[in-house]
């Protein structure tokens, strides 16, 4: 059976231990899953264009608008520390 030497090679290459039973319900499945896509194969796409989604895809992001920013002044008021019109942090890189 050749779905046992699949999934004892998918299994060594992503580091998995398993038992007899396991390597056999798996290749079961795999199996499975290969026949259907086969099943699949058969259909007539003839005129079919391809898509990247079943479903129409819409963007829901907000339109983005160009507005005037904050105050500078009024947000670097309470920074702590500030250098140049900007917030002065701790160095997190050695």
């Amino acid at each position: 059976m050749e779905t046992k030497i699949d999934v004892a090679y998918v299994a060594r290459l992503s580091r998995l231990i398993l038992t007899e039973e396991e390597q056999e319900r798996y290749g079961q499945d795999l199996a499975a899953i290969l026949d259907y896509a086969a099943k699949l194969d058969e259909l007539d796409t003839e005129g079919v264009e391809p898509t990247a989604h079943v479903l129409p895809i819409h963007d829901v992001l907000r339109e983005d608008l160009s507005r005037p920013s904050y105050d500078r002044e009024k947000l670097l008021a309470n920074a702590p520390e500030q250098a140049d019109g900007c917030f002065k942090v701790p160095k997190v890189v050695e």
